[in-house]
């Protein structure tokens, strides 16, 4: 967990923030929000809320009110304690792509397997910058439809001694990923006071709460795990294509979708997400890494400050199709402002490729390097007397052979940390990078995954608590036909 304690960049001002305010609650009062499952509608109705089939018209200073029950700060619980990550505040917490159909190593772009799966598992617990291996790290199209979500989480709480994400397919596979956290943190009963994992729940935007993610909101609030409301926003397609427009339909979805959060379980941790960029007016396509999605990055995060709510936005996109610069400079154009903001749940952090249709060893790598360049970045600078180096200019100017700071006592005490070392660039001189086989970043950052992978090593877990695993895994798949 990495904590920002950097100024956030704040584009918005006090009137362009009361203009947003007006509109989102024109928006959930005028035309509505839609929930898909009868027991929501059923909810919001019971607490005065107009509705009128799936439609809900809302009284705003009521959303308000629920929205502010929420936490601004909470725990999510590792099975190692040291893993342990807090949410919200000043806190970064870094997880891993999720949802890709496809995996690609080198030049091979293939359906997602069980292996590509454990594979980025990991490859997440190798780095300590990652603080989560994430949810559907790859699709796993090898795995049985119905039970696949039970292979993913015993990877998970296998591999990883990490916090994770929970499955949102359908309320069965949520009730399941449960159960097994029960199993792994000592009985069911104690999640309730222990936050162990983040569920992803996106709205089908524009502005429709469908029913299997409203169902299974419902199952992890009510069991006090946190809750990541995310409108899926693509200016253009999902939203209008201005900026502002696409604020206040986020601001009105993921309010409306905290609110009866709140109505399940008053309390319950919630994350405020964004995902928010644009489309090609061209193609249709979608982009990522743009000058729009950073601006409204920028403008999602001093909006969930204002509210005190944890914020979820950021990642490494790109819309590349291969590990080239395009990608390098996509995922820069949103890691950077990412930490501008101020995000707290980084999803997509490493390994986003092709707009998310693919999970990549080489990108995850790439995305690695610029996560910890990013950290040192954004780590406050130490001003002291043994940093002004007084000593290295009097020893220097006192010298008559060498007028460099080469061979100082201050650079020969420090030279092992004083600068970042890289992960992946090289600063080889031409000559030398062309005996070592002239690699460009791509093709060093697949060795580099290879490596990582080899010397990866599973962290320890009770025989008993694995053993009670597997039986439940072997018992549900039975249970569901697979």
């Amino acid at each position: 967990m990495f904590v920002n304690t950097q100024p956030r960049y704040e584009i918005l001002s006090e009137d362009a923030m009361a203009m947003l305010d007006k509109g989102w609650k024109r928006l959930v009062t005028e035309i509505g929000i839609e929930f898909a499952s009868p027991w929501a509608t059923e909810m919001l109705a019971a607490a005065g809320q107009k509705v009128d089939g799936l439609n809900v018209k809302f009284d705003p200073e009521w959303v308000l009110a629920q929205v502010a029950k929420a936490p601004s700060e909470y725990q999510v619980h590792a099975r190692n304690p040291e893993n342990t990550v807090t949410i919200g505040g000043q806190n970064m917490v870094f997880s891993g792509v999720y949802g890709p159909p496809f995996a690609r190593r080198g030049d091979k772009r293939e359906v997602g397997t069980m292996e590509d799966f454990r594979n980025f598992t990991k490859l997440c617990q190798v780095f300590p910058e990652m603080d989560s291996a994430g949810g559907v790290i790859v699709e796993p199209d090898d795995a049985a439809l119905d039970s696949r979500h039970l292979d993913m989480a015993l990877a998970l709480q296998t591999l990883t001694d990490k916090i994770y994400m929970g499955n949102v397919v359908r309320e069965s596979n949520a009730e399941d990923v449960l159960n097994m956290a029960g199993i792994v943190f000592g009985g069911r009963e104690k999640l309730d006071t222990m936050p162990v994992m983040i569920s992803l729940l996106n709205c089908n935007s524009p502005m429709h709460w469908d029913d299997r993610m409203l169902d299974s909101m419902r199952v992890y609030a009510l069991a006090n795990q946190p809750v990541l409301l995310t409108p899926f926003l693509i200016m253009g397609a999902m939203s209008p294509v201005s900026i502002p427009a696409a604020l206040v339909q986020q601001m009105a979805e993921a309010f409306t979708g905290i609110a009866l959060a709140q109505l399940v379980n008053p309390g319950c941790p919630v994350i405020f997400g964004s995902f928010l960029t644009n489309a090609n007016m061209q193609s249709g396509s979608t982009c990522m890494g743009t000058p729009e999605s950073a601006i409204g990055l920028f403008a999602s995060g001093q909006i969930a400050r204002r509210y005190n709510l944890p914020f979820r936005s950021g990642g490494g996109f790109t819309t590349s199709q291969t590990v080239d610069a395009q990608a390098g400079y996509e995922a820069l154009m949103t890691m950077m402002p990412t930490f501008l903001a101020g995000v707290n749940w980084v999803m997509h952090t490493a390994g986003w490729l092709e707009s998310g249709l693919v999970s990549s060893y080489e990108k995850f790598i790439v995305d690695m390097e610029l996560l910890r360049m990013l950290q040192v970045t954004f780590t406050p600078l130490e001003i002291d007397e043994e940093s002004l180096a007084f000593g290295a200019h009097q020893e220097v100017m006192s010298s008559s052979d060498s007028r460099h700071f080469l061979g100082t006592a201050h650079t020969m005490e420090h030279f092992r940390d004083c600068f970042y070392r890289p992960l992946l660039s090289s600063s080889d001189a031409f000559e030398r990078w062309e005996r070592n086989g002239g690699k460009d970043a791509a093709e060093r950052a697949g060795e580099i995954a290879t490596q990582k992978l080899e010397e990866y090593v599973e962290p320890p877990m009770d025989p008993a608590i694995r053993e009670e695993l597997e039986a439940y895994v072997v018992r549900r798949r039975k249970e569901l036909g697979d």
